[in-house]
């Protein structure tokens, strides 16, 4: 009887598949692109990470002896590791309310200033002078602005490295990745912000709303849930994925790997030492790491979205 039941499903699946064959068809170019370079990546990442492989040698397989060194020998990945969470720690959900709030300020405007103030918020994403700027603000002789403003005051008296001295180097990086947070998650929640229909905000104040603040959180947040939730993924992904500010700010290797995130690591073993096993193993825990912030984030977000 159930090999009878099964027998059916699968005609019926059949036949299903083959009255939507148009469909798939359609589907196929994307489905096979995603497969090729998303999934078949993901894959192999996770096959290389139990393997000993340097490009130029067939991996050798190694058990789990790369997790035991990431996690018990190498000093380092330690470093790494608690930086880039005290990173994300702050960069992540404040990023993240920034974005927000930015989004919701400019949306108050006219539209020509509000496309003008969009613009002036997203231009240091994609500007290639930010890490410029930043270094001539910081710069460790006394020309730079921020040591000559405090030599002028008298609160210091000789020049300070900035980017050399470790007790600085992970702050001033946070601070420069606050400034650059206004990427594609502060975009979306501009679209969100912005297709949020007035109405609402005039029959909520027939129903009892009195100020601004209870507009965002009865009607402005529940109505964008579906943006807060694409900002939060992008800001995961671009918090732990992050490398540029501490390499180009910090140097590579930082001082006393001051400035080192898992992301750093990574690079530093797949691209200079070639150790693309022991790279894949990296690869694995963060993106385990990434995939777990951001189910807890999505889940959070939805609740409130409810």
């Amino acid at each position: 009887m159930k090999l009878k039941n099964c027998k059916e499903r699968l005609a019926f699946n059949c036949r299903t598949a083959w009255n939507n064959r148009s469909a798939y068809v359609l589907m196929a170019p994307f489905l096979i692109i995603f497969f090729t370079f998303t999934v078949f990546p993901v894959i192999m990442t996770i096959v290389l990470s139990f393997t000993r492989y340097n490009i130029l040698q067939k991996p050798v397989f190694v058990a789990w002896d790369n997790y035991k060194e990431l996690f018990v020998n190498d000093e380092v990945f330690a470093i790494a590791l608690r930086n880039t969470v005290v990173f994300a720690l702050i960069t992540g959900p404040l990023g993240y309310f920034l974005s927000f709030f930015a989004a919701w300020l400019i949306n108050e405007f006219k539209p020509l200033l509000r496309g003008l103030l969009t613009f002036i918020f997203y231009v240091p994403t994609i500007s290639g002078t930010v890490y410029t700027i930043w270094s001539i603000i910081f710069s460790s002789d006394m020309y730079g602005y921020t040591n000559s403003f405090l030599i002028r005051l008298g609160i210091i008296n000789n020049p300070i490295e900035w980017f050399g001295t470790d007790t600085f180097i992970l702050p001033l990086i946070i601070v420069v990745q606050l400034w650059m947070s206004m990427g594609s998650g502060f975009l979306v929640m501009r679209a969100g912000t912005a297709s949020v229909d007035p109405q609402y905000y005039e029959a909520a104040a027939i129903d009892g709303v009195k100020n601004r603040f209870q507009e965002v959180i009865y009607i402005t947040v529940p109505m964008m849930a579906p943006h807060l939730i694409t900002a939060a993924v992008l800001q995961i992904t671009g918090m732990f994925a992050n490398a540029g500010a501490s390499i180009q700010l910090a140097g590579f290797p930082s001082t006393n790997y001051a400035g080192h995130l898992i992301m750093t690591h990574l690079m530093d073993y797949s691209s200079y030492r070639v150790e693309r096993g022991y790279a894949s193993a990296i690869s694995v825990v963060l993106f385990v790491l990434m995939i777990s912030i951001n189910k807890l984030s999505v889940r959070l977000l939805r609740k409130v979205g409810a």
